[in-house]
């Protein structure tokens, strides 16, 4: 926590606010509300909850992260890459449940923001990340099935396989009708952007499809294409009261993994949201500030019966297009959503489930990124194998499991790449001076290696997976020698593996009346053997600067061994 300044963006950008931003904030904000309605709604529904419940998310969340985030023009509320978890936590623990994980999501995001371990959320590799972002589009895709063609099946399974099957065993219950109004949705919000930047696609598909379905009800008599009202029945404009869920130990242990997957995702999405906002609008957003923003908000958002929340890439980039510069962007885009809510919410329920799905389709097959997918495919096999299996595990399984497994297999591939990158080699008879860096000559004359001495080498990280690959190979000599240098000028770092190693080396070296002898130890590695009592059992004496006064070191412990003898 040193050096921890809580410091949200709005603060610093309104000391040198003026009417010019905010008329561009306002402009920028109304248009951001009204792209963020349906999509709200969408994901709300599609994540099992109630179109309010969705609305509310896109008020309270877009509120707290603009207000308390570290962005200038990040939009927050819910998200595509949250629909498949919350659908299926909702499922397995109920809506408490998603409370819970929620918060605790929260509490962990404000924690890493805190802690300053924004920067972390980065080493996770690229192929997990494209993996389960395709994976998850898949799985909403297969989620819309249902309503896209008016099956109106109930209790469709979260199981992804299973989802299929029982959408074959009804296939015979496909609505041409409500199938018609999806297919035309998607079409609409496809061709939208040619006739205008300005107004989202999504909104005139739900306005028109919405008018043409009423009309085909009240004049038609057509009753077959579902609508909002007929799932839910009223749509209430009301704010929720304040509701504290009933926590238990019991429910915090059995949430917690469900609510790690919450908080990464979640970092992970608003982080490169962020990023992506900074290329386009020359900024630098502060990604503790924005890890605490995103947190406090998923930790009040359930208060109020929401779902959980992070930076929305899509909305942000329709925030720079139109103006936005700063965090009142952001809370402007929240006043709207408020305003609509209070006032328009009742009309929502005449929105064609089918259109929704048509909505959600599109943000399916744009979340997929199937084009970074392909050219990953043309990665190094080990990526490859990653992105595969991440991807796999998401729609087979679920986001939990694929993120645990992708970030295992991530770490032992990379284990294997940097213990391969590092090299031991035994050096014999001489040193070539010119191959070398730390030794002091002022002739070419090659350094001769003592009889009864060896030389080895090691090139690269003393980790780990290295350590036992050099235990073996010393283990395997068959000769043993009076003295054996090792040389560490090139290791970097050493972990305590590293160490146990080295202490295993020196005893069995010291059964066989050999010793050890250090040489090029780099300040860093040296300061992690003398705090852990490596440099007091061998000697300080055998831990040499450079190859010089460690040949030196061992011709003179040559001799005194052999007087001894």
């Amino acid at each position: 926590m040193k050096n921890f300044h809580f410091t949200p963006r709005l603060l610093t950008d309104l000391r040198s606010y003026s009417k010019e931003k905010f008329a561009a904030d306002a402009m920028a904000g109304l248009i951001v509300g009204i792209v963020a309605l349906p999509l709200a709604i969408a994901f709300g529904i599609a994540s099992g909850v109630s179109p309010e419940q969705g609305i509310i998310t896109a008020i309270v969340a877009g509120f707290i992260i603009s207000a308390l985030g570290g962005s200038r023009v990040q939009i927050g509320g819910p998200t595509g890459a949250f629909i498949v978890i919350i659908y299926g936590v909702i499922q397995q623990f109920g809506l408490s449940g998603l409370m819970i994980a929620t918060m605790i999501a929260g509490v962990f995001l404000i924690m890493l923001g805190v802690f300053r371990l924004g920067t972390i959320i980065k080493f996770i590799p690229y192929p997990i990340v494209v993996g389960f972002t395709s994976g998850i589009a898949v799985t909403i895709f297969a989620t819309q099935i249902n309503d896209l063609l008016g099956m109106n099946i109930e209790g469709v399974p979260a199981d992804f396989i299973a989802k299929w099957g029982v959408y074959a065993q009804h296939i015979t219950q496909v609505d041409w009708l409500s199938t018609l109004v999806g297919i035309l949705s998607i079409v609409i919000i496809a061709l939208t952007p040619k006739f205008s930047k300005k107004i989202p696609g999504s909104l005139v598909a739900i306005v028109l499809m919405t008018v043409i379905v009423f009309l085909l009800k009240e004049y038609a008599g057509i009753e077959s294409v579902k609508t909002i009202g007929d799932k839910f029945g009223e749509i209430k404009a009301r704010i929720p009261e304040l509701t504290m869920p009933n926590i238990t130990w019991e429910q915090v242990k059995l949430l917690f993994p469900t609510a790690m997957v919450i908080a990464v995702l979640g970092a992970i999405e608003s982080l490169l949201s962020a990023t992506v906002a900074d290329g386009a609008c020359g900024d630098h957003h502060d990604s503790n500030q924005e890890l605490i923003g995103q947190g406090v908000a998923n930790l009040c958002t359930p208060l109020f019966g929401g779902i959980p929340a992070t930076g929305a890439i899509a909305r942000t980039m329709t925030n720079i297009n139109n103006g936005g510069r700063t965090p009142v962007a952001g809370i402007i885009h929240a006043v709207v959503l408020l305003a609509v809510f209070l006032l328009l919410m009742p009309l929502a329920a005449y929105i064609p489930m089918a259109c929704l799905a048509g909505v959600l389709v599109v943000v399916s097959y744009n979340m997929s990124g199937w084009r970074t997918f392909r050219e990953l495919m043309k990665n190094p096999k080990s990526d490859v194998a990653v992105l595969i299996i991440t991807f796999l595990l998401t729609v087979i399984f679920d986001l939990t499991v694929a993120i645990e497994v992708g970030l295992l297999i991530a770490c032992l591939l990379f284990m294997k790449r940097m213990a391969e990158t590092t090299q031991i080699k035994v050096i014999a008879d001489e040193i070539d001076p010119n191959k070398e860096s730390d030794i002091q000559l002022h002739d070419e004359e090659h350094l001769i290696i003592p009889e009864h001495v060896e030389v080895y080498e090691i090139n690269g990280p003393y980790f780990f997976g290295i350590a036992n690959k050099f235990e073996e190979i010393m283990a395997a000599m068959d000769n043993h020698p009076k003295i054996r240098i090792i040389r560490m000028r090139r290791v970097p770092f050493i972990d305590s593996t590293g160490i146990h190693n080295l202490q295993n080396l020196c005893n069995m070296n010291r059964r066989e009346g050999t010793q050890i002898v250090l040489s090029g130890v780099t300040p860093n590695v040296y300061a992690v053997l003398e705090h852990a009592g490596f440099c007091e059992m061998l000697g300080k004496e055998n831990i040499c600067p450079n190859i010089n006064v460690a040949l030196e070191r061992a011709a003179a412990l040559a001799k005194t061994l052999e007087f001894a003898k």
